[in-house]
């Protein structure tokens, strides 16, 4: 029986912290978009990594999200702009507090026109792409 040489490949995965994912939503201001991807993205640049967890960062911005929402719901006024983070498609996250529809408010709020999802697929924003923030 014959055996190869076979080279072990490893991978370097990022497993965001939440001040980190924090930070770049933040970097998106009134009436701009980011993605979802968009954060990891930049995340594996800043730490030269092969890529970062989808799985973490959409954690990361659910729990971000739902701070905000309580932080605003408590009076204060400068939050971190949730509802600014789209998926790649341009969708509204329905795992948002308040689901698509408090996205979509905020969203309106913000002069965004916002597309009614086809069967099952969530709302979009009119024309994301001209809205997504450049880092």
């Amino acid at each position: 029986m014959e055996t190869q040489n076979q080279e072990a490949v490893i991978h370097k995965c990022l497993l965001p912290r939440h001040l980190d994912v924090e930070a770049i939503i933040r970097k998106a201001p009134k009436g701009k978009l980011i993605t979802d991807k968009q954060i990891r993205d930049k995340l594996t640049e800043d730490y030269n990594v092969d890529f970062t967890c989808a799985k973490v960062t959409g954690i990361s911005i659910w729990i971000i999200a739902n701070a905000a929402e309580e932080d605003l719901q408590s009076g204060k006024k400068h939050i971190t702009p949730y509802w600014r983070v789209v998926t790649k498609d341009g969708s509204l996250k329905h795992n948002f507090p308040g689901g698509t529809e408090l996205q979509a408010a905020h969203s309106e709020k913000e002069g965004f026109t916002i597309v009614p999802g086809k069967g099952k697929k969530p709302p979009q924003v009119k024309e994301y792409e001209k809205h997504l923030i450049e880092l």
